[in-house]
Protein backbone atom coordinates (compact mmCIF):
# COMPACT_ATOMS: atom_id res chain seq x y z
CA UNK A 1 0.00 0.00 0.00
CA UNK A 2 1.52 3.32 -1.05
CA UNK A 3 2.25 5.65 1.86
CA UNK A 4 1.71 9.27 0.89
CA UNK A 5 3.05 10.98 4.02
CA UNK A 6 4.98 14.19 3.37
CA UNK A 7 6.67 16.77 5.61
CA UNK A 8 3.49 18.85 5.39
CA UNK A 9 1.21 15.84 5.88
CA UNK A 10 1.97 14.07 9.17
CA UNK A 11 -1.04 11.77 8.83
CA UNK A 12 -0.83 8.23 7.50
CA UNK A 13 -3.03 8.78 4.46
CA UNK A 14 -2.72 5.76 2.21
CA UNK A 15 -4.12 4.48 -1.07
CA UNK A 16 -6.28 1.39 -0.97
CA UNK A 17 -4.64 -1.46 -2.85
CA UNK A 18 -7.90 -2.16 -4.70
CA UNK A 19 -8.36 1.47 -5.81
CA UNK A 20 -7.00 1.18 -9.34
CA UNK A 21 -8.47 1.94 -12.75
CA UNK A 22 -8.32 -1.78 -13.49
CA UNK A 23 -10.79 -2.48 -10.67
CA UNK A 24 -13.23 0.34 -11.54
CA UNK A 25 -16.09 -0.78 -13.77
CA UNK A 26 -16.89 2.33 -15.77
CA UNK A 27 -20.41 1.52 -16.97
CA UNK A 28 -22.03 4.90 -17.78
CA UNK A 29 -18.97 6.74 -16.42
CA UNK A 30 -16.47 5.85 -19.14
CA UNK A 31 -15.80 9.49 -20.05
CA UNK A 32 -14.97 10.35 -16.42
CA UNK A 33 -12.63 7.38 -16.13
CA UNK A 34 -10.88 8.25 -19.39
CA UNK A 35 -10.42 11.84 -18.23
CA UNK A 36 -8.97 10.82 -14.83
CA UNK A 37 -6.60 8.38 -16.49
CA UNK A 38 -5.37 11.02 -18.95
CA UNK A 39 -4.92 13.54 -16.13
CA UNK A 40 -2.91 11.02 -14.14
CA UNK A 41 -0.69 10.32 -17.13
CA UNK A 42 0.16 13.96 -17.66
CA UNK A 43 -2.47 15.89 -19.61
CA UNK A 44 -5.66 17.78 -18.87
CA UNK A 45 -7.15 20.79 -17.12
CA UNK A 46 -8.23 20.75 -13.44
CA UNK A 47 -11.09 18.33 -12.87
CA UNK A 48 -14.13 18.03 -10.61
CA UNK A 49 -15.77 14.62 -10.07
CA UNK A 50 -19.07 14.57 -8.20
CA UNK A 51 -21.63 12.05 -7.08
CA UNK A 52 -23.36 10.61 -4.04
CA UNK A 53 -21.81 8.53 -1.27
CA UNK A 54 -20.43 5.27 -2.62
CA UNK A 55 -20.45 6.50 -6.23
CA UNK A 56 -16.74 5.80 -6.68
CA UNK A 57 -15.29 9.29 -6.32
CA UNK A 58 -12.60 8.27 -3.84
CA UNK A 59 -11.76 5.20 -5.91
CA UNK A 60 -11.11 7.31 -9.01
CA UNK A 61 -9.00 9.88 -7.18
CA UNK A 62 -6.87 7.19 -5.57
CA UNK A 63 -6.59 5.34 -8.88
CA UNK A 64 -5.36 8.55 -10.50
CA UNK A 65 -2.67 8.93 -7.83
CA UNK A 66 -1.54 5.34 -8.28
CA UNK A 67 -1.39 5.75 -12.06
CA UNK A 68 0.52 9.05 -11.82
CA UNK A 69 3.15 7.50 -9.55
CA UNK A 70 3.42 4.48 -11.84
CA UNK A 71 4.28 6.94 -14.61
CA UNK A 72 7.03 8.54 -12.55
CA UNK A 73 5.15 11.54 -11.15
CA UNK A 74 4.77 12.52 -7.50
CA UNK A 75 1.13 12.42 -6.47
CA UNK A 76 -0.82 13.01 -3.30
CA UNK A 77 -4.34 12.03 -2.24
CA UNK A 78 -5.97 14.01 0.56
CA UNK A 79 -9.50 13.43 1.96
CA UNK A 80 -10.40 16.89 3.23
CA UNK A 81 -13.21 15.74 5.53
CA UNK A 82 -10.65 13.62 7.35
CA UNK A 83 -8.00 16.31 7.74
CA UNK A 84 -9.94 19.59 7.88
CA UNK A 85 -9.51 19.96 11.66
CA UNK A 86 -5.75 20.08 11.12
CA UNK A 87 -6.18 23.37 9.27
CA UNK A 88 -5.36 24.49 5.72
CA UNK A 89 -1.65 24.69 6.48
CA UNK A 90 -1.59 21.00 5.62
CA UNK A 91 -1.69 22.04 1.95
CA UNK A 92 1.63 23.87 2.12
CA UNK A 93 4.10 22.52 -0.42
CA UNK A 94 1.48 20.64 -2.43
CA UNK A 95 2.34 22.69 -5.51
CA UNK A 96 5.50 20.54 -5.74
CA UNK A 97 3.42 17.48 -6.69
CA UNK A 98 2.72 16.54 -10.29
CA UNK A 99 -0.84 15.53 -9.33
CA UNK A 100 -2.93 16.64 -6.34
CA UNK A 101 -6.19 14.77 -5.67
CA UNK A 102 -8.46 16.44 -3.11
CA UNK A 103 -11.43 14.38 -1.97
CA UNK A 104 -14.60 15.91 -0.45
CA UNK A 105 -13.64 19.48 -1.33
CA UNK A 106 -17.13 20.66 -0.37
CA UNK A 107 -16.34 19.55 3.18
CA UNK A 108 -14.32 22.73 3.70
CA UNK A 109 -16.66 25.07 1.81
CA UNK A 110 -17.68 28.09 3.87
CA UNK A 111 -14.42 28.03 5.83
CA UNK A 112 -12.56 31.21 4.70
CA UNK A 113 -9.05 30.07 5.56
CA UNK A 114 -9.52 26.76 3.79
CA UNK A 115 -11.07 28.41 0.75
CA UNK A 116 -8.19 30.87 0.46
CA UNK A 117 -5.69 28.00 0.75
CA UNK A 118 -7.49 26.05 -1.99
CA UNK A 119 -7.54 29.12 -4.23
CA UNK A 120 -3.82 29.68 -3.68
CA UNK A 121 -3.05 26.02 -4.36
CA UNK A 122 -5.10 26.10 -7.56
CA UNK A 123 -3.10 29.08 -8.81
CA UNK A 124 0.24 27.66 -7.67
CA UNK A 125 -0.37 24.39 -9.54
CA UNK A 126 -1.17 26.38 -12.66
CA UNK A 127 2.21 28.09 -12.32
CA UNK A 128 4.20 24.90 -11.69
CA UNK A 129 2.41 22.78 -14.28
CA UNK A 130 0.91 20.52 -11.64
CA UNK A 131 -2.50 18.94 -12.14
CA UNK A 132 -5.49 19.08 -9.81
CA UNK A 133 -8.37 16.63 -9.42
CA UNK A 134 -11.16 17.37 -6.93
CA UNK A 135 -14.25 15.52 -5.78
CA UNK A 136 -17.46 16.59 -4.07
CA UNK A 137 -21.02 15.48 -3.44
CA UNK A 138 -22.35 18.12 -5.83
CA UNK A 139 -21.43 20.09 -8.93
CA UNK A 140 -19.23 23.17 -8.34
CA UNK A 141 -22.23 25.52 -8.30
CA UNK A 142 -23.70 23.63 -5.35
CA UNK A 143 -20.51 23.27 -3.32
CA UNK A 144 -21.20 26.36 -1.21
CA UNK A 145 -17.95 28.26 -1.68
CA UNK A 146 -18.02 31.78 -0.28
CA UNK A 147 -14.87 32.95 -2.05
CA UNK A 148 -16.07 34.02 -5.48
CA UNK A 149 -12.69 33.55 -7.13
CA UNK A 150 -12.54 29.95 -5.88
CA UNK A 151 -16.10 29.28 -7.01
CA UNK A 152 -15.16 30.65 -10.44
CA UNK A 153 -12.07 28.42 -10.68
CA UNK A 154 -14.08 25.37 -9.62
CA UNK A 155 -16.82 26.15 -12.11
CA UNK A 156 -14.25 26.36 -14.91
CA UNK A 157 -12.98 22.84 -14.16
CA UNK A 158 -13.71 19.80 -16.30
CA UNK A 159 -16.80 18.44 -14.51
CA UNK A 160 -18.14 14.90 -14.50
CA UNK A 161 -21.06 13.47 -12.54
CA UNK A 162 -20.71 9.80 -11.63
CA UNK A 163 -23.91 8.00 -12.60
CA UNK A 164 -25.26 5.00 -10.66
CA UNK A 165 -24.45 1.57 -12.02
CA UNK A 166 -27.16 -0.79 -13.21
CA UNK A 167 -27.72 -4.08 -11.38
CA UNK A 168 -25.76 -5.95 -14.04
CA UNK A 169 -22.91 -3.45 -13.81
CA UNK A 170 -22.86 -3.63 -10.00
CA UNK A 171 -22.57 -7.41 -10.15
CA UNK A 172 -19.83 -7.14 -12.78
CA UNK A 173 -18.00 -4.53 -10.68
CA UNK A 174 -18.07 -6.83 -7.67
CA UNK A 175 -16.73 -9.71 -9.74
CA UNK A 176 -14.00 -7.48 -11.17
CA UNK A 177 -12.89 -6.48 -7.69
CA UNK A 178 -13.07 -10.09 -6.49
CA UNK A 179 -10.95 -11.23 -9.42
CA UNK A 180 -8.34 -8.60 -8.52
CA UNK A 181 -8.13 -10.20 -5.07
CA UNK A 182 -7.81 -13.69 -6.53
CA UNK A 183 -11.37 -14.63 -5.55
CA UNK A 184 -13.99 -16.38 -7.62
CA UNK A 185 -17.39 -14.73 -7.17
CA UNK A 186 -20.08 -16.73 -9.00
CA UNK A 187 -22.96 -14.89 -10.66
CA UNK A 188 -25.51 -16.22 -8.18
CA UNK A 189 -23.38 -15.11 -5.21
CA UNK A 190 -22.97 -11.62 -6.66
CA UNK A 191 -26.74 -11.34 -7.09
CA UNK A 192 -27.25 -12.52 -3.50
CA UNK A 193 -24.99 -9.72 -2.24
CA UNK A 194 -26.96 -7.15 -4.22
CA UNK A 195 -30.20 -8.38 -2.65
CA UNK A 196 -28.90 -8.40 0.91
CA UNK A 197 -26.52 -5.44 1.13
CA UNK A 198 -26.56 -1.65 0.52
CA UNK A 199 -26.31 -1.08 -3.21
CA UNK A 200 -23.24 1.12 -3.41
CA UNK A 201 -19.71 0.06 -4.27
CA UNK A 202 -18.19 1.38 -1.06
CA UNK A 203 -20.41 -0.88 1.08
CA UNK A 204 -20.20 -3.80 -1.32
CA UNK A 205 -16.42 -3.48 -1.49
CA UNK A 206 -16.14 -3.49 2.30
CA UNK A 207 -18.25 -6.63 2.44
CA UNK A 208 -16.13 -8.28 -0.20
CA UNK A 209 -13.10 -7.62 2.01
CA UNK A 210 -14.95 -9.20 4.94
CA UNK A 211 -15.97 -12.23 2.87
CA UNK A 212 -12.40 -12.66 1.64
CA UNK A 213 -11.18 -12.84 5.25
CA UNK A 214 -14.01 -15.21 6.25
CA UNK A 215 -13.40 -17.52 3.31
CA UNK A 216 -9.68 -17.73 4.07
CA UNK A 217 -10.37 -18.51 7.73
CA UNK A 218 -12.93 -21.20 6.88
CA UNK A 219 -11.11 -22.44 3.76
CA UNK A 220 -14.39 -22.10 1.87
CA UNK A 221 -15.30 -20.76 -1.55
CA UNK A 222 -17.76 -17.90 -1.95
CA UNK A 223 -20.74 -20.11 -2.63
CA UNK A 224 -24.29 -18.93 -2.01
CA UNK A 225 -24.53 -21.24 0.99
CA UNK A 226 -21.33 -20.00 2.61
CA UNK A 227 -21.99 -16.32 1.92
CA UNK A 228 -25.56 -16.65 3.22
CA UNK A 229 -24.23 -18.07 6.50
CA UNK A 230 -21.77 -15.18 6.87
CA UNK A 231 -24.47 -12.61 6.14
CA UNK A 232 -26.91 -14.27 8.55
CA UNK A 233 -24.34 -14.32 11.34
CA UNK A 234 -23.81 -10.58 10.81
CA UNK A 235 -27.55 -9.88 10.90
CA UNK A 236 -27.72 -8.99 7.20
Amino acid sequence: MADLRTPQLPLGITLRDAARFETFLAGPNAAAVDYCRALAEGSGSPGWIWGGAGSGRSHLLQAACARAEAHGGRAVYLPLLTVRDHGPGILEGFDAFALVCLDDVDGVAGKPEWERALFNLYNALQDTGGRLLMSAASAPAGAGFGLRDLASRAGASVVFQLRPLSDDDLAAALQLRADHRGLELPDETARLLLRRLPRDMASLGDWLDHLDTASLAAQRRLTVRFVTSVLNSAGR
